[in-house]
């Protein structure tokens, strides 16, 4: 007698969970940036300012925001680093370097300036492969933010192929 009980409960329960949303919707996958190649993005940015005689930081975030590594020069400001990674994040927020999210919303620069932790100025690139937006890279100290994105750019250059080939 109970089995045939345990077995209608089981089909109730089962023909309940039809109805609901798979566990595996609850799981979500995502692509996320390895140590070395945060490492190496940093490292080539650094090195390509350095050829350029510029002293700078370079701060790379993951798609969160959250610094993954940070290199300041030996003659780089502290504040250099706070607006590396202040530009990296801009990137985060907007999905597109930072120089074109500022000249794409220069009506709300301003505010968003007073954002804790974003700064809309040149220098921030986004680190994306396979379709997915990775992290973000941030250069600050050389003169100007247009020679920061250069070097930010020789970074993501430095890794280029291993971006590439992600499947």
């Amino acid at each position: 007698m109970m089995r045939p009980v345990a077995n209608l409960l089981c089909c109730v329960v089962c023909g309940a969970g039809a109805a609901l949303p798979t566990p595996a919707a609850d799981v979500v996958p995502s692509r996320q940036m390895g140590l070395e190649l945060a490492r190496d993005v940093a490292q080539g940015a650094l090195e390509a300012c350095r050829e350029m005689g510029y002293q700078v930081s370079a701060v790379v975030v993951d798609r969160h925001g959250f610094e993954q590594v940070v290199f300041r020069d030996i003659y780089a400001s502290r504040f250099t680093v706070q607006i590396a990674r202040e530009k990296a994040n801009a990137v985060i927020l907007s999905g597109i370097d930072s120089g074109e999210f500022r000249r794409n919303r220069e009506d709300i620069r301003a505010e968003m300036n007073q954002v804790e932790g974003i700064l809309m100025l040149e220098g921030g690139l986004p680190i994306s492969a396979a379709g997915a937006l990775l992290g973000a890279v941030g250069v600050s100290g050389a003169p100007g933010g247009d020679k920061d994105a250069q070097c930010a750019a020789a970074g993501l250059e430095a890794v280029a192929e291993r971006l590439e080939f992600v499947d």
